[in-house]
């Protein structure tokens, strides 16, 4: 991806109204050429590091990721998740990442008994076949939903990474749907199949 520059839009500055303008709308509303040096020294602008974006990023992903597990356990006292949440930007566009929201095991389709963490993307993506976590990232849809198989990590720094011994990559559901995804996560999580069925039908 191309170098990224970020500047602070949060410092804008107001018409004699009090609104916020742009100089060709209000020469369309006036007739009159705005002259501020705000309108015409746009190298003036506060850029924000790449530090600061990422900064930025990952306390809405920590924000987003405690809420969904809140949503998670408050459904059944029988269901309980364990809160691990961290997160990651991604290196060249730190507007871009992902929160862990929780880990667990259980017994999946075939699988015995599978460990599987599921985390919240701001952004969409196909789950990469190799060393690439993501791939052909899409930023249209503003969420990414999705829980993976997790293995101990062998010849790598990371202590988990994904298994793709299971399903072929590892990727055991994903969806840009809140409420698609708090329902699997709960039929991962659910004990028996009694429990699986009454959330099938929710």
């Amino acid at each position: 991806m191309a170098n990224l520059r970020y500047f602070d839009a949060s410092n804008k500055t107001s018409n004699r109204e009090g609104g916020l303008t742009t100089s060709h709308s209000e020469f369309l509303r006036t007739g009159k050429i705005t002259r501020t040096r705000a309108h015409w020294l746009a190298a003036e602008r506060r850029y924000l590091t790449h530090d600061e974006v990422a900064k930025k990023t990952g306390q809405k992903l920590q924000t987003a990721g405690a809420k969904t597990h809140q949503h998670i356990n408050g459904f059944h006292r029988s269901i309980q998740f364990p809160k691990l949440l961290f997160h990651r930007t991604l290196q060249d566009s730190p507007h871009l990442g992902y929160c862990h929201v929780t880990a667990s095991r259980t017994k999946f389709a075939r699988y015995e008994e599978v460990s599987w963490a599921f985390y919240i993307a701001n952004f969409y993506a196909d789950i990469g076949d190799n060393d690439n976590f993501f791939h052909k990232i899409d930023v249209k849809y503003s969420r990414m939903y999705f829980a993976v198989a997790i293995k101990p990590g062998e010849h790598t720094l990371e202590k988990m990474t994904i298994d793709r011994t299971v399903r072929g990559n590892g990727l055991l559901f994903r969806t840009d749907d809140p409420q698609v995804a708090i329902k699997n996560v709960l039929l991962l999580g659910a004990r028996n199949e009694q429990l699986r069925e009454i959330i099938r039908q929710l």
